[in-house]
């Protein structure tokens, strides 16, 4: 399959190299007119620090994708509809890289693929840091949708590994919610890298992540796997994570919104957020660690206060939703 890649930050740029190092036709889509140039004349992004590229970019989107047999999405989410609804060309398909949730609908990717395309879709997820996957050391991800079956075979390598599960809904929401829980987890190493509470709050993210995305369909069985524990554990605790920089940037006093105004990349957890509260008050449904994390950042809310009430909610059973569900 030909691909044409959306987006030249790091995570784009690797996966299209790591294409091209397979023997696919590759094509890069930059926003900046500098960085097509620098990847086209030098081989390099300032993105992707040393790793030598040799993929075609273009600033033209349309000519991107009129060559491709895939469109792969790999710009920040909320750019994503205003980006697909330039395109004045056929897509065939198309497999998405991004994380998160449109603040304005609530909507996942898949949703907004739907609504502005109409084409057959996969979303590939799971523990995948660019700046591992650029160096080749092992790694595991996992596709669900459309044609999965055709995106494993295609990518799977000696050090890509990629495994399929057939719930989109599940692997959308596991991949947005993690950066938020990610911040959360950012927030306690700076107030102090507490181990303890550090574990407890990974647990209860993850049942958190659960609770929600059944509400949508999601399988809880995708959320045991690579696109939830797998994912989770890596951005919480990765040095390469942006969401959990974020937060201890955060934990270690710094303002949420002056982080934000200043950060050359997306913390897609911080945008996110407000899509999850948001659609979680409409559900009627109880998201504690989300809603800290949303008052922190855009409350003013201190970190050791949020901290003191998810601490002081009354006792309960530990899987009150989760037990009552048949695939458990």
């Amino acid at each position: 399959m030909r691909y044409c890649v959306l987006g030249a930050g790091s995570w784009g740029t690797t996966f299209a190299q790591m294409l091209k190092d397979e023997g696919k036709e590759v094509c890069v889509w930059a926003r900046r007119e500098e960085v097509v140039e620098l990847i086209n004349r030098e081989g390099r992004n300032p993105y992707t620090g040393d790793l030598a590229l040799s993929v075609h970019a273009t600033g033209d989107v349309n000519e991107c994708i009129d060559s491709s047999d895939v469109v792969v999405i790999a710009i920040p989410t909320q750019h994503i509809r205003e980006m697909l609804e330039t395109i004045r060309v056929d897509v065939r398909k198309v497999l998405n890289l991004s994380k998160g949730l449109e603040i304005s609908t609530g909507k996942r990717i898949s949703q907004i693929v739907s609504e502005v395309l109409n084409v057959p879709y996969c979303v590939l997820s799971g523990p995948s840091h660019a700046e591992e996957v650029m160096r080749k050391l092992p790694t595991a991800v996992t596709v669900a949708g459309d044609f999965a079956e055709e995106v494993q075979r295609d990518l799977n390598t000696r050090t890509f590994r990629v495994y399929t599960v057939d719930d989109v809904v599940g692997v959308e929401i596991a991949g947005a919610l993690k950066n938020v829980m990610a911040i959360a987890a950012g927030i306690l190493d700076g107030l102090g890298g507490w181990d303890n509470a550090k574990a407890a709050l990974m647990t209860r993210a993850l049942y958190e992540m659960v609770k929600y995305g059944v509400q949508f369909g999601a399988k809880p069985y995708t959320f045991m796997g690579l696109a939830g524990i797998g994912d989770l554990m890596v951005t919480c605790n990765s040095r390469y994570s942006r969401n959990r920089w974020f937060g201890e940037r955060i934990g270690n006093g710094e303002n949420p919104q002056a982080l934000l105004s200043s950060m050359k990349m997306v913390a897609e957890g911080a945008y996110t957020v407000k899509a999850v509260v948001k659609m979680a008050e409409k559900l009627g449904l109880d998201m504690p660690i989300s809603r800290e994390v949303y008052k922190i950042i855009y409350e003013g809310k201190s970190p050791l206060a949020s901290m003191k009430d998810l601490m002081s909610r009354a006792p309960k059973p530990e899987m009150e939703i989760l037990k009552e569900l048949k695939e458990f």
